[in-house]
């Protein structure tokens, strides 16, 4: 008998040729245009962009740049960040929210996180500020909330700490533009969001890009000087220290063709994290949903036992042609780069999380079919 485990086609962790499939007239049509104007660098449809992109999250501004990391970085230097400055940001999370804050001078200041939603614990947020204050000569400027794998941050309750700390709050909404947060949508919780356009993402180029929301008219501008080497009013008038960050123009394009399916394909996610909590619910831990809130979905975690429980799933899966991956097998804290400026602090749930954790493929292509395989696949394998 044949083993139809063995010899059905793998099924994509992400299919980015099936989405390209189905707005291929749109996108060529938008790529002709900037290859007949040739403003390869902030072109029409970079301002065109930045229109729909705040529209879509009601944000008053949006600054696009030329990645999410870059993103992070023009938000940091706007508020001067810099030696002697700590910036708290979750240890369960991608490596580039604390990599900017070392490449400025200043100290990524860890925090764990919540042991079923993954994001930020506000409560030892509020321990980590106060840990700082006294036992270090840092002084406590930014907070950067994630909201991680397409779920929202306890914005209210980030923002309430800030307040009374006097911190600067910045929304790493890299995985999770597209989401809602008491009936609003990321790009406004903050006092400033970033947004990364990594092909990966909900909302993906076909390159790096990024972009900063703010409600400030002020910041915008200084964001956009920020981005293009500090300058003024014109090229070659320099008013502060800046960098390269500028999104070239045929990731705006490739973003406005994605833009008019994104509202589908967040809905498509939706339905997928539906099917998976169904029919998988009661063998794994699925994801807790934040309360009051929609996730786009970028990323969906299952968690199992323990590490040898992960390593016997993700081998079944394979051999049933079913990818998996993990987010991410190291806290932030325990990886070299951050160990030197690590203040020791045991961070338990970051730390267990990154043992069991794993990612299912979910993306708005997926068909009925692969998610049976799918399911089928981790059923087999508990």
């Amino acid at each position: 008998m044949t083993d139809n485990r063995m010899t059905a086609s793998p099924i994509p962790f992400l299919d980015l040729k099936a989405q390209q499939r189905r707005i291929a007239a749109d996108l060529r049509a938008r790529i002709d245009r900037v290859l007949e104007h040739c403003q390869f660098i902030l072109g029409p449809e970079v301002a065109e962009l930045e229109t729909a992109l705040a529209q879509f999250c009601g944000a008053n501004h949006c600054v696009t740049i030329s990645s999410g990391t870059d993103a992070i970085q023009i938000a940091m230097m706007a508020e001067d960040i810099g030696p002697g400055d700590a910036v708290f940001l979750p240890a369960f999370t991608y490596t580039a929210t604390a990599e900017v804050p070392l490449v400025l001078g200043a100290t990524p200041v860890f925090v764990d996180v919540d042991p079923r939603t993954f994001q930020i614990n506000p409560d030892h947020l509020a321990s980590r500020i106060a840990e700082t204050r006294a036992k270090t000569k840092l002084t406590p400027k930014m907070v950067i909330g994630v909201d991680l794998f397409g779920q929202p941050a306890d914005w209210p309750a980030i923002s309430a700490i800030a307040a009374r700390e006097g911190l600067f709050t910045l929304d790493d909404c890299a995985q999770s533009y597209g989401a809602t947060h008491h009936g609003v949508p990321l790009g406004t919780q903050a006092d400033a969001t970033i947004a990364s356009f990594f092909p990966s993402k909900s909302l993906g180029a076909y390159g790096d890009g990024g972009a900063i929301f703010t409600q400030s008219a002020e910041k915008a501008e200084l964001y956009r000087s920020l981005r293009t080497h500090g300058e003024g009013k014109t090229r070659y008038e320099v008013l502060r220290t800046g960098m390269n960050g500028r999104m070239d123009t045929m990731q705006a394009a490739v973003l406005l063709s994605k833009l008019t399916v994104f509202a589908d394909e967040l809905k498509a996610r939706e339905r997928i994290a539906q099917t998976y909590e169904r029919r998988l619910g009661n063998a794994v831990v699925t994801p807790t949903r934040v309360p009051d809130s929609t996730s786009a979905w970028a990323v969906y975690s299952i968690l199992l036992p323990d590490a040898a429980a992960r390593d016997r799933m993700q081998a079944g899966l394979k051999s049933a042609g079913v990818p998996s991956a993990v987010y991410y097998p190291k806290p932030l804290h325990h990886q070299p780069a951050y160990r030197p400026t690590h203040d020791g602090a045991a961070l338990p749930v970051s730390e267990d999380l990154a043992t069991r954790i794993m990612a299912l493929p979910i993306h708005p292509d997926l068909t009925d079919h692969d998610l049976d395989r799918i399911c089928t696949a981790v059923l087999a394998n508990v």
